[in-house]
């Protein structure tokens, strides 16, 4: 069959329209646009969903229960499994069919998702570059994906379905009423993939120095999309990008596996007497109420399994409950660790697996990680509900309920550079942090990404900031959004994008939504104000399905703050922030002034009648009427002077009126001098008047630091209301009791601003140098430590 190649560098392309625009209510105008209501971009309110942004009256959500039953067998490297569902329609609506998702067909030749990108020939590539993407013509089939091998109702009836690329449609045998409950029974296996090669969350890593593998069991079993109010049925493909919208639900997994592999999973497995030695149990037992990591399963014993392997069997049972997926990795090479930590009242057992090529990293912050971080998000959002929290080291980034994967290795002699470290410990508090967003408050991750890695990565940078102050964050504070807000429009789009159609998917997905709200705690809001209306929102959506409206509106709600303005342009719109000082003007009061001459410049003159200039045709016909009688000619009472002026029925002697005019005296002034205590005061004072505009579109408050020529500074900040009658240009009075050396916008870079050469008056500071280099390509495993470190460099003494 003939073989097609495609390049492994591809050229990203925009694959749709932005799904929401910037509405203009004004267009052409420089005010009315940027300050108006939402209005109709956000969704209807109704009795789902409310005007406050609460869940409302009749608001209903599916489930769906799993009993799955799963053995891995590695020598094949295939999974092979069967699940009974238990799918329960809780909405208004009679349902025909439903909905399952197959994400294992990301990987199959014939039936992923279809969607491409633009590609090009390098001029230089790697063999396992090529064949990662090749591509070959026909019906190929590379023998990866799902195979569903069985699919029967309670009963044992067949049952029809329809695969659609990474979806399958079940027809069901009569309606499934509101109310309802349709249990069935589907078996599927499927080879399990390369993941260092073929890529994705879910696969084998095969480590060649030891003969072992380490498997994370990820988008595994065929499970229930999400049927809604706010869009039916979710039906977006798998791309392998746009994550995951899920169906809460309860799981019972039994997982049979080589019996010296060691299982963590979502929930809490439920026959640890039967998996672990009497020694493990009583360390894991132990390990309930430590306030250190104490390992369930040592370095020492990990080693030792892999250089033995086993070739009989065991099965972990596992039990989660209310949660919308379930995943695990398995391996013989892992180290596990554990402790309790307190939470909300509760104990949660916090617990790390890992290789030895991670221990000097993972032992020491894996599992301190995962407990600073479940206590953290529980501050700033609801107490952790589940009774673990589990971190994985797996060359991964990947959440899913109570478990992630993560990356972190070290160099061969166990030390490890600052940025491996530092690496680390974001990507596990990012991943940890996913169990809060969208794991419990359940987002559509398939639609709206932001949704959950944007408003994860900005409680992940608060987590961050309260884990050590000094910690390099790559993402929240407002500057390091500023390279990506000053690109060319073509290379941004709204927040409020599809997750497939997004050209910058990090900055736009990640950075930008959580620096925005950064900045709204930090500088609009305030934190008292913010952190309140957040965990709100976090309460009123727990465990259900939240859309961006129900954000939006539970922040103004709970706040008290009108917010549309921020969302309009942070989560509509492509504009950046650059707010320029163009102009400073300066003054002294003169105290010593005299009292003007009040006489008349100009002298007044006789005004004609006020009578419309033109009759209009109400008047001539309301005149012409006989059966018309106005007011004034039924009370001659009112017919004053000016009523017989208007008329010419009398007349201004125009000579008379000059002379009267030249003989009124000069009319008494309204000011007068001051008297010393009033020069004493104001001699001291200067006054200033600030002109700025607003370059780059973006409406934001305005903070301006004056530096007194004492050395002492005063900071201003004015709301970003000063803006609402004119968006592009605004200036502001200031009278100050000492002069101004310099005034400088946005001192501490809260807001974004693209361009900082325009914010000041007064001396600038001196331009600094940065050195710039190329990246090489292809570079070591994701999270390996690699070269010399200064570890190194200090254990050679």
């Amino acid at each position: 069959m003939k073989r097609i190649f495609t390049s492994f560098l591809l050229t990203v392309s925009i694959a749709g329209a932005a799904i929401a625009q910037d509405i203009q209510n004004n267009p052409g105008s420089n005010h009315g646009n940027k300050f108006e209501q939402l209005g109709t971009i956000l969704s209807t309110p109704n009795e789902q969903r409310t005007a406050s942004g609460a869940p409302g009256a009749k608001y209903w959500q599916q489930r769906a229960d799993y009993n799955i039953k799963c053995e891995l067998d590695e020598k094949n490297l295939k999974l092979t499994g069967t699940e009974t569902i238990t799918y329960f329609n809780n909405s208004p609506d009679p349902l025909t069919y439903i909905w399952l998702q197959l994400d294992e067909n990301e990987h199959s030749s014939l039936r992923n998702s279809g969607y491409q990108t633009s590609s090009t020939m390098p001029r230089a590539t790697t063999t396992q570059n090529v064949d990662k993407t090749e591509v070959r013509a026909g019906d190929y089939d590379n023998g990866l994906g799902d195979v569903i091998t069985r699919l029967v109702d309670a009963t044992g009836k067949k049952l029809n379905y329809t695969i659609n690329k990474t979806m399958m449609r079940v027809d069901l045998p009569a309606p499934l009423k509101p109310g309802a409950q349709f249990v069935f029974t589907v078996d599927w296996n499927y080879k399990i993939s390369d993941r260092m090669t073929v890529g994705g969350r879910g696969g084998y890593e095969y480590f060649p120095e030891d003969g072992n593998y380490l498997f994370t069991m990820t988008q595994w079993y065929p499970r229930l999309c999400v049927y809604s109010d706010f869009q039916g049925w979710q039906n977006h493909q798998f791309t392998g990008r746009g994550e995951f919208a899920l169906t809460f639900g309860n799981f019972r997994v039994q997982m049979t596996v080589p019996a010296d592999h060691v299982i963590g999973g979502t929930g809490e497995c439920i026959n640890y007497a039967a998996v672990l030695s009497p020694a493990k149990l009583a360390r894991y037992n132990k390990a309930k109420t430590s306030a250190t990591p104490i390992e369930v399963v040592t370095l020492a014993e990990a080693k030792a399994a892999e250089k033995a392997p086993s070739t009989a069997k065991k099965t972990w049972v596992f039990q989660a409950n209310n949660v919308r997926d379930f995943a695990w990795g398995s391996s013989r090479k892992f180290v596990w660790d554990a402790m309790g930590t307190k939470v909300g009242g509760r104990n949660v057992m916090a617990m790390s697996y890992y290789g030895k090529e991670a221990y000097n990293l993972y032992s020491k912050y894996s599992t301190r990680l995962v407990a600073h971080t479940i206590k953290t998000y529980s501050d700033f959002s609801i107490p952790y509900p589940y009774p673990v929290a589990q971190s994985v080291e797996a060359s991964n980034g990947m959440e899913y309920p109570m478990i992630c994967f993560n990356y972190g290795r070290t160099e061969k002699d166990g030390t490890y550079s600052e940025s491996t470290k530092n690496g680390m410990i974001g990507v596990i508090i990012h991943e940890v942090g996913h169990n809060f967003f969208p794991m419990i408050v359940n987002s559509d991750e398939r639609q709206w990404t932001w949704m959950d890695e944007g408003l994860n990565s900005f409680v992940e940078y608060l987590t961050e900031e309260l884990w050590d102050n000094k910690f390099p964050s790559k993402k929240g504070a407002a500057y390091t959004i500023v390279d990506y807000m000053k690109l060319p429009k073509d290379e941004l789009e709204p927040v409020m994008t599809n997750s497939e159609n997004i050209v910058r998917f990090g900055p736009n997905a990640y950075s930008k939504p959580a620096t925005a709200l950064n900045i709204l705690r930090e500088s609009i809001m305030g934190r008292k104000l913010f952190d309140y209306a957040f965990k709100e929102y976090a309460r009123r959506w727990a465990f259900k399905h939240p859309t961006p409206a129900d954000l939006f509106r539970t922040m103004e709600d709970a706040s008290g703050e009108d917010l549309d303005w921020f969302w309009r342009g942070w989560f509509y719109g492509t504009d950046p922030v650059d707010i320029s000082l163009d102009s400073v003007k300066y003054a002294k009061a003169d105290v010593n002034a005299k009292v003007p001459d009040m006489r008349p410049r100009n002298a007044p003159k006789v005004t004609p009648p006020q009578v419309n200039a033109f009759e209009d045709i109400s008047k001539v016909r309301n005149r012409t009427d006989k059966n018309i009688k106005f007011q004034t000619d039924r009370d001659t009472a009112t017919q004053d002077f000016y009523w017989k002026y208007d008329r010419s029925l009398v007349k201004v002697d125009t000579a008379k009126f000059e002379k009267m005019v030249k003989a009124m005296p000069a009319p008494e002034p309204f000011v007068e001098p001051l008297n010393d205590a009033d020069k004493a005061k104001y001699d001291d004072k200067y006054f200033y008047e600030i002109n700025v505009s607003n370059k780059g579109g973006l409406v934001m408050p305005v903070i301006v630091e004056f530096t007194y020529k004492d050395g002492s500074k005063w900071v201003d900040r004015i709301p970003v209301q000063i803006w609402r009658l004119n968006e592009k240009h605004a200036s502001k009075f200031y009278i100050l009791d000492k002069e101004v050396a310099s005034i400088k916008l946005d001192p501490m870079r809260e807001t974004a601003d693209i361009d900082e050469t325009n914010n000041y008056w007064g001396k600038a500071p001196e331009k600094s140098k940065f050195q710039l280099f190329k990246q090489k390509m292809n570079g070591p495993v994701r999270g390996q430590s690699s070269g010399l470190n200064p570890m190194q460099v200090s254990a050679s003494k």
